[in-house]
């Protein structure tokens, strides 16, 4: 039986597949996927307030169940107060930027599902160089939060997948069982 209602799926860089993840978590555990890349980008990659940003994060964590995906550290905290478990993919740099250039390719002209509307997808030098310069400094801050809950006896799960097979695995484990309402 599992018992996992409110979830957090964060990771290390853009092209981890945090939001792959969270749509095939969705369908496994039937409940309802919130991209926070949808709630923070208006049509046309115009930015969210930060105060419209926290106030649709606070209305989707009042829900009983949600699976949240993104990042985002300046609004974590929204999330990790009614959260029951954390989901951490981290995949190595490489395999990331494959993934974004790959994303690029596919979505050239359109707006992915879960980003905002009308924010056709786009690759620039300065998102590269974001992902390139800030990997390894991230791959470090969530080890360090991470072990801070733990530390802190949180009541927060916290899974940590570090391949495309313990990604997988965890998936078809949880398709296996039985989710306690």
């Amino acid at each position: 039986m599992i018992d996992v209602k409110r979830i957090m799926v964060m990771g290390v860089s853009a092209g981890v597949g945090k939001s792959t993840f969270a749509r095939e978590l969705g369908k496994i555990l039937e409940i309802d996927v919130y991209h926070l890349d949808r709630l923070y980008w208006k049509p046309n990659w115009i930015e969210a307030s930060l105060d419209e940003f926290t106030t649709s994060q606070q209305r989707v964590v009042k829900h009983d169940r949600w699976i949240i995906e993104g990042n985002y550290n300046r609004t974590y905290d929204i999330r990790a107060q009614r959260a029951d478990t954390i989901i951490y993919l981290e995949l190595p740099l490489l395999v990331c930027l494959y993934r974004v250039f790959k994303r690029w390719i596919i979505h050239i002209g359109k707006t992915r599902p879960d980003m905002g509307e009308d924010c056709k997808e786009k690759l620039d030098y300065q998102f590269l160089k974001y992902i390139f310069t800030t990997y390894r400094r991230r791959k470090k801050q969530m080890r360090d939060r991470f072990q801070e809950l733990i530390e802190n006896n949180s009541e927060i799960k916290v899974v940590i997948l570090n391949s495309k097979t313990q990604i997988q695995a965890y998936l078809e484990a949880l398709s296996q069982c039985e989710v306690d309402d």
